[in-house]
């Protein structure tokens, strides 16, 4: 059973609004530190044997440019790796890019989670929280694979846990002041549409 308030606790959020090159994007970062050695972390993020005992199975060429599809959610392409800092991938548009950076120490592994599209894509800034649910679900899920508790991203506690991350993403996008209430409170009813908190 998961902890929810500490699971909830041990990410850290963020949503950016950034302009580069003259477009607008929106970007959920997520922050969460394990008690492992990055080689552990980035197999499991890397390795599809792993990747289906913790997330879903994916399929493809695993390689710079090459393509991947993860079953019954999105595909995209590899656009960089460096193992074992950095992923950088297309997920679901060729414009919605997904980078993964890890950082090792003695105490374990830092990893930060930034899913950037643009706004015109996102729907507004708000719609950080279409995704963020979501990927809280993963790192979480992760950090119970890399404890050897594993649970996958479709079960429905993972689910149950991405619903309650609605309220902690709803938090963090009024923390921002990026957007009005009423855009806030439009998104954050497709959140909970989109990330039910079980029946």
């Amino acid at each position: 059973m998961i902890d929810l308030s500490q699971q909830i606790a041990a990410t850290r959020r963020a949503v950016e609004h950034r302009t580069e090159a003259g477009e607008e994007t929106v970007s959920a970062v997520l922050r969460r530190s394990y008690d492992t050695g990055i080689e552990k972390v980035w197999g499991a993020l890397t390795d599809p044997d792993r990747l289906r005992q913790w997330f879903l199975p994916v399929s493809g060429e695993f390689r710079v440019g090459g393509r991947f599809q993860v079953e019954g959610n999105a595909g995209g392409e590899i656009l960089r790796c460096e193992p074992p800092k950095l992923l950088l991938v297309t997920y679901g548009h060729e414009t919605s890019l997904v980078e993964v950076r890890l950082a090792g120490d003695s105490h374990g592994t830092t990893l930060e989670l930034d899913h950037t599209v643009p706004v015109a894509l996102a729907g507004g800034v708000v719609g950080a929280l279409y995704v963020a649910p979501g990927w809280d679900g993963v790192v979480m899920g992760l950090g119970r694979y890399l404890a050897g508790d594993p649970v996958r991203a479709d079960s429905p506690e993972v689910l149950e846990f991405s619903a309650h991350a609605v309220s902690a993403w709803e938090s963090t996008v009024r923390a921002a002041k990026l957007a009005t209430d009423d855009e806030i409170s439009a998104a954050v009813a497709a959140a909970r549409a989109q990330f039910p908190a079980g029946p």
